[in-house]
């Protein structure tokens, strides 16, 4: 096994757990913020009560995840570049965007919470206002839409389907677990981002366990 197949395996693994923490952490501390329809002037002051909660959360599950999708990336292509060389390219390119979105999402999450907790205490109104712009742009870049991520594991998963360097079983989950990520384009369908999410800490624990074992064509 090569190093860099190590690597893709432990930031596969590490991607996964962002996804299990950030899912953790949505549904217990921070359900107020991630599940709760809160009007902006209710949420601002959960913002500023839980900043520093919200700031970890916000590192976890976009900036840590996007650093190791990008290593995870880089061993992908290497793994099936052999095969169908276009789809891997074209696959890796997503990956690569998918993974600036998400750490741009994450910077503007960090930079505009700031920004919105010091102005609560001079100007609520104001800090209500900007959260609304804030999160609008944030949402949009890489925190209600998965199409970009389903797509790079769709291309991914469908390249190894035909090349073989991955167990069949992954690949179809991978298919499989896309579809609501891509479908989340469509505004109505927006909470399908949840199966996309809970599918994905399965696909990106498999698939590192996968590439750690090092057998391109293990069948577990």
């Amino acid at each position: 096994m090569t190093n860099i197949q190590r690597i893709g395996g432990v930031a596969a693994l590490i991607d996964a757990a962002t996804f299990a923490v950030g899912i953790m952490m949505a549904v217990t501390v921070l359900s107020p913020y991630a599940l709760e329809d809160l009007r902006p002037g209710q949420i601002v002051p959960f913002l500023a009560a839980n900043q520093l909660t919200l700031q970890v959360w916000n590192a976890v599950i976009y900036l840590v995840f996007g650093v190791f999708l990008v290593l995870l990336a880089v061993a992908l292509y290497e793994r099936l570049k052999s095969g169908s060389t276009a789809m891997v390219k074209t696959a890796t390119i997503f990956g690569i965007i998918w993974a600036a979105l998400v750490m741009g999402s994450g910077m503007i999450f960090s930079v505009g919470l700031k920004t919105v907790v010091d102005l609560t205490g001079t100007d609520p109104a104001q800090a209500a206002s900007a959260w609304v712009a804030i999160g609008a742009v944030q949402e949009g870049l890489g925190g209600g839409i998965e199409i970009i991520g389903a797509i790079w594991i769709l291309l991914l998963s469908w390249a190894a389907l035909r090349d073989g360097a991955l167990p069949k079983g992954l690949n179809y989950l991978g298919v499989v677990i896309s579809m609501p990520g891509i479908l989340t384009i469509i505004p109505s369908l927006g909470d399908l981002g949840a199966l996309f999410g809970l599918g994905s800490i399965v696909w990106f624990t498999w698939l590192g366990v996968v590439m750690l074992r090092g057998n391109p064509r293990s069948t577990l």
